[in-house]
């Protein structure tokens, strides 16, 4: 009995206590195995949808801007259909006809890289000398693209209007970030502007043709008259445009500014429809760029690409806006039409270039000719934009399968297939997300979206 109760109260032996404790540790690590597995998982399925509702949302953006682009107050097409030699017929486009002298000098355009006498794309040829009568507004002048596919300077004119570090690319916090590109486009804002011809009347002088001045008294779904604040006005209806200098800008009486302009505007008449607009205000100038930013402000910090919407230049109050972070390419893609209805989709500077002059513009405003430099710019019928987004937080765990995206402006052969940020060939990875200053352990997803502008109807 002595002996059973010793054995009874004995306890385990250390042998039995060692082996206890191994299986213990070995359900631990598969507890804590599982929850790390779930947490990364965790992680990563945040991630991509983060990605993805940022994505939508920048492409809803710029779709809004880009389908606007070079939109007039009933003012894009001529309705007079021209026959080309692939037996199409295409309507005429119609432009403002300016008839300020120092129309650029207003600033009337915000953002403006394309000065008179200036180098065009096209090698050996400038856009035209300032002019010295009244003419119809180039189609330079309606949206300016640069193709920046490196730290070198954009093609076909260099970015040197952002101001700041934005005019370089690098890997600084508030520089531009390598290998985005950016575009200045302009469309008129079409909840703007005073309706000519009830209250607000058009006075012509004693002819009956040309205008001596225009006497506002707003409604109330109109913007009031202190909302005229510049120098430079442009009357429009269904046949004709003109931008001409003014004086009594904010009052209730604009007079045009004879010693300003090269003739004196018309007198358009009110069963024609036409409408009063601010032109430097009105017309928005809408450019987007993407710049490095980081969690801490500075370059210690984790940093990433911010897209950015900036309206109307510098000199207006309102700052450039951030829409997005994450953002590390930015691509644009112009579709063009010819003179022979045929669309092709070209980078920037084979746009302003007409591919070295092998392209044909197709039918333009009168005083304008299929040839002129810059013309294709008035061409774009389609916008293509492909923009490659990262996570915003750095993942170690991942492996370099799970690090494998798709960016097919990159694909030089036009076969897409997923590349690595660290892969040495450029075939289908023309920068590295290293080269821009951002790390490799992210994940990343490409969004495109082609945009049919609305305002051209050829």
């Amino acid at each position: 009995m002595r002996t059973s109760m010793r054995r009874a109260i004995r306890g385990v032996t250390l042998i039995e206590l060692m082996v206890a404790m191994v299986l213990g540790l070995l359900v631990s690590a598969g507890i804590i195995t599982l929850f790390l597995s779930t947490s990364s998982s965790n992680r990563v399925q945040t991630q991509l949808a983060r990605l993805q509702e940022d994505g939508r949302f920048a492409v809803g953006k710029l779709n809004d801007d880009l389908s606007m682009a070079t939109g007039m107050y009933c003012n894009n097409t001529g309705g007079v259909a021209t026959k080309t030699s692939s037996d199409v017929y295409l309507d005429g486009l119609r432009t403002p006809r300016v008839l300020a002298k120092n129309f650029l000098d207003a600033p009337a355009l915000f953002e403006n890289t394309t000065q008179w006498g200036g180098a065009s794309g096209e090698s050996g040829v400038n856009y035209p000398a300032a002019p010295t009568a009244p003419y119809a507004m180039p189609s330079f002048m309606f949206m300016r693209g640069y193709n920046c596919t490196g730290t070198g300077a954009c093609l076909p004119i260099p970015v040197t209007f952002l101001g700041g570090k934005l005019d370089t690319a690098g890997t600084a916090v508030g520089n531009r970030v390598v290998g985005t590109d950016v575009l200045t486009l302009r469309y008129l804002d079409s909840s703007r502007g005073w309706r000519l011809g009830d209250t607000n009347k058009v006075v012509p002088d004693l002819t009956g043709n040309t205008l001596k001045e225009i006497d506002l008294a707003p409604t109330a779904t109109e913007p009031p008259i202190t909302e005229f604040k510049s120098g430079m006005a442009l009357v429009a209806d269904c046949s004709s445009a003109q931008v001409f200098a003014v004086t009594g800008s904010t009052t209730a009486k604009l007079v045009p500014a004879a010693a300003s302009n090269f003739i004196t505007p018309l007198a358009l008449q009110p069963q024609s429809a036409p409408r009063l607009f601010d032109f430097v205000n009105d017309m928005q100038n809408v450019t987007y760029y993407v710049q490095v930013v980081s969690d801490n402000g500075s370059d210690t910090g984790v940093k990433t690409g911010a897209l950015m919407r900036r309206v109307n230049g510098t000199t207006v109050s309102v700052p450039d806006q951030e829409l997005i972070r994450g953002v590390e390419r930015l691509t644009f893609r112009y579709g063009v039409e010819d003179a022979d209805g045929a669309v092709r989709f070209l980078t920037a500077d084979q746009v302003d270039s007409r591919v070295n002059k092998t392209v044909t513009c197709p039918p333009t405003a009168n005083t304008l000719t299929t040839s002129d430099p810059g013309c294709l710019w008035r061409a774009v019928k389609s916008i293509e934009v492909s923009l490659l987004l990262s996570s915003q937080v750095t993942m170690p765990t991942l492996t370099t399968p799970e690090t494998a995206f798709l960016y097919t402006p990159d694909s030089s052969n036009g076969n897409f297939a997923p590349v690595y940020p660290a892969q040495s060939g450029t075939a289908g990875l023309a920068i590295k997300p290293s080269q821009q200053g951002f790390d490799d352990k992210r994940l990343r997803r490409q969004f495109t979206s082609l945009v049919m502008l609305r305002n051209y109807n050829p």
